[in-house]
């Protein structure tokens, strides 16, 4: 990145933040302090009013914009390929969102820019062809940028259903699904709300006050059961890579062999881990230890009692 650019990307990085050191810009940026002191100097000079206030940080003077950016070919590349991306893992509300905001940057390319985009969008494509049903995305982004109160009716498991009234923490995407974070009021408690199983969401007008010293990330990790226990499986090539992928309690050990690839896979309990290793047929064996072997053939032995011979 060029000075000019450089310059230009510290403005918006001020523009999008109420404060910020010296240290965060250098951090962000790959570049020393003193370097940061000297750029700032410079656009100082250049008639940008970039304010500081002791203990805070430097901020752009209130209600300094800078004028439309025009985005390059490339970036607009790459936002076509987030919205591809999307389909896979957003709501059909943020999903248009994204393509609005799309249409407005292919609206300032060039012609030829704007054909090879389009060119570029029709050939590029995701398995699936809509996003997964769940609750409104942009909704709850509101709610936890705002810091505003939602309501909903949430599915448990057992297809049991209850009103609830929550204070919104955090979004997390893990285990295939956006999961919402948030204080339960009717649990007292924080809770770990799949929003595919969300519906009915309003966001209420009454603000909430923040609750220090909470962190969804760590939340997560902290309510994710722990893996002590460790099996060795020879997989089929294929199915070892479908293993890496999908068993999200984590790959430990890998060797591979002429035509097989052996995992040391982790897990909480053998139960699990054996339901979801028959799903691999006679791609997975199971070579120890001995108590995974026995829940393989019981389960195997339910299964066949199920289907009875003639």
């Amino acid at each position: 990145m060029n000075r000019v650019d450089r310059l230009l990307a510290i403005i918006l990085y001020l523009q999008s933040r109420r404060y910020c050191t010296a240290e965060m810009m250098a951090d962000h940026f790959g570049l020393s302090v003193r370097t940061i002191y000297r750029d700032l100097a410079a656009i100082a000079e250049a008639g940008v009013p970039v304010m500081a206030e002791a203990g805070l940080g430097y901020r752009l003077m209130k209600g300094y914009l800078l004028p439309p950016v025009n985005f390059s070919e490339q970036e607009a590349m790459a936002l076509s390929t987030g919205l591809m991306l999307a389909q896979r893992m957003t709501s059909q509300s943020y999903l248009q969102l994204m393509q609005s905001a799309l249409d407005k940057v292919k609206a300032v390319l060039p012609g030829e820019s704007k054909s090879r985009l389009e060119h570029l969008a029709d050939a590029m494509a995701t398995p699936t062809s809509a996003p997964p049903m769940q609750a409104d995305l942009s909704l709850l982004q509101q709610a936890i940028a705002r810091r505003q109160l939602v309501q909903f009716c949430y599915q448990k498991a057992d297809l049991s259903q209850s009103e609830r009234l929550a204070e919104p923490a955090g979004l997390i995407y893990y285990l295939g699904r956006w999961h919402f974070i948030a204080w339960c009021r009717l649990r007292s408690a924080y809770r770990d709300f799949r929003t595919d199983r969300i519906s009915q969401l309003k966001l209420l007008p009454d603000s909430v006050a923040s609750r220090e010293s909470f962190n969804a990330r760590d939340f997560i990790r902290q309510s994710m059961p722990d893996a002590p226990l460790q099996a060795t499986i020879s997989f089929t090539p294929a199915a070892a890579d479908r293993a890496k992928r999908e068993w999200w309690q984590g790959v430990s050990g890998e060797i591979y062999q002429a035509d097989t690839v052996q995992l040391t896979l982790n897990c909480s309990d053998w139960r699990s881990l054996a339901s979801w290793l028959l799903s691999l047929g006679d791609n997975a064996t199971v070579l120890a230890p001995a108590e995974l072997i026995d829940e393989m053939r019981q389960q195997s032995q339910a299964i066949l009692a199920r289907y009875p011979a003639g």
